[in-house]
């Protein structure tokens, strides 16, 4: 920690303050030091400014206050900073917001001067990966366009629905620029229209007016897509986080292509995806798909009719309904659970654990021996090998043996740092239970 401890007076006061109203006894209000706008070391005067100076030396693209030293005194919410590290050298350029919990999100890592233009190149970028590298347009027309630190632009997701830009936007900085980077994403993706989402605790963290939104764009509330011949409609007003988990795309083919003429339960199914994929590419015999959330149901419920598929979706909660069909003796051939993000944060990590751990013991006691096993954690505070020691625990708990055959992530299309772990976000565990 650095010498500005938190305190209830403020996130980096290191004042004791003396107050002069009723709400603080009569005395005058807090007076707070900024811990940032101290007389910069020798030779920041030929620095670039504005600029940050970093105390320690990372590569994460997510800086903590206490990482960080002086700042120059033009710095501005929202600007594009040079970083220079703690021996004085240019150490590369990030997005700074002082009232934000992490005040630098660096976007490039490097000793060349980088520029906005810079940041349109990333942009370019991003969407070539796709486009032209991936060819993602010869299967499907809706996937991730950006993927925030991944693709050089923290702060920013974009998911592209047909003609409609989906984006999700967690700093100040990307707000401010969206008015310059919309029409040109528009241009490289061949799209017309956009939904922009800001969580709104975020907003208020970063400073964000989410009133006043900074390109305007016809109205958008149902899309029609196409992944692997199969037809899906995004619900933008129902929907969660950008409107479809276009992430689990590979998945839903691999796990399709595993599951004919089995009985199938499908326990968070959302909007019907594995459940559809299975019944109409992998000729399931029978998906049972469940979830809690009663407008996911229902959009799963129509994405099936719209692609002429029976399957039987159960509006319950999952733990609640894998315990009743534990009661009553019912076994599937395959079990696939893909559950919300159970790890919220890094306090609630051992209550996610539990979580985890409990529904993979539901989910093996439903599946027959022999059975397909695939289990899901989209928690990214939830490494890869401790998601397995948790599924592999549920397993001997119940006296069961996982023949483990693959750990995957996400598509292509969403790439993670290796500077930045935290970005793994999506495991799924493929085995066969005995």
């Amino acid at each position: 920690m650095s010498d500005y401890q938190s305190n209830k007076w403020g996130k980096f006061s290191n004042n004791k303050p003396t107050y002069k109203s009723k709400k603080f006894g009569g005395q005058k209000a807090p007076v707070r030091k900024n811990p940032f706008r101290n007389l910069g070391p020798e030779g920041s005067e030929n620095w670039i400014s504005p600029w940050v100076e970093l105390k320690y030396f990372s590569y994460n693209p997510a800086v903590f206050p206490r990482m960080l030293g002086s700042v120059s005194p033009d710095a501005q919410q929202g600007d594009l900073v040079h970083v220079y590290d703690k021996n004085g050298e240019l150490f590369g350029a990030g997005f700074w917001n002082e009232q934000s919990r992490t005040p630098l999100r660096v976007v490039y890592h490097g000793k060349d001067q980088f520029t906005e233009k810079d940041l349109i190149k990333a942009l370019v970028r991003a969407v070539e990966l796709r486009r032209t590298t991936l060819k993602l347009d010869d299967t499907t027309d809706a996937y991730r366009v950006i993927h925030g630190d991944s693709d050089g632009l923290g702060g920013l997701i974009v998911d592209k629905y047909a003609d409609v830009l989906s984006l999700e936007v967690s700093t100040l900085a990307v707000w401010q620029r969206l008015g310059e980077w919309l029409p040109k994403l528009h241009q490289l993706c061949g799209t017309r229209r956009h939904v922009i989402q800001v969580d709104e605790s975020i907003a208020r963290m970063e400073g964000i007016d989410s009133s006043k939104l900074p390109v305007e764009s016809d109205p958008v509330r149902l899309v029609k897509i196409r992944e692997n011949g199969i037809t899906y409609e995004v619900d933008f007003a129902k929907g969660h986080k950008t409107g479809f988990f276009c992430d689990q795309r590979d998945n839903r083919v691999k796990f399709a292509s595993m599951v004919k003429d089995r009985d199938v339960l499908d326990l968070c199914c959302y909007s019907g995806g594995f459940a559809i994929a299975s019944k109409m590419l992998g000729g399931a015999a029978s998906v049972t798909a469940v979830d809690l959330d009663e407008k996911a149901i229902s959009m799963a419920k129509r994405n099936a009719n719209i692609n002429g598929q029976k399957i039987d979706f159960v509006h319950a909660d999952a733990f609640v309904y894998a315990r009743q069909m534990v009661r009553n003796g019912k076994l599937f051939d395959t079990v696939l659970l893909d559950p919300p993000k159970f790890v919220l944060s890094r306090d609630g990590v051992e209550e996610g654990i539990k979580k985890y751990h409990d529904l993979n013991m539901l989910g093996l006691q439903c599946l027959k021996p022999g059975g397909l096993f695939v289990t899901c954690s989209c928690s990214g505070l939830l490494s890869p090998g401790e998601f397995e020691r948790v599924v592999i625990k549920a397993a001997q708990r119940q006296g069961r043996k996982l023949q483990i055959m693959a750990m995957s992530g996400p598509g292509w299309d969403h790439p993670f740092l290796s500077t930045y772990p935290e970005g793994r976000y999506l495991k799924v565990l493929w085995a066969i239970a005995w």
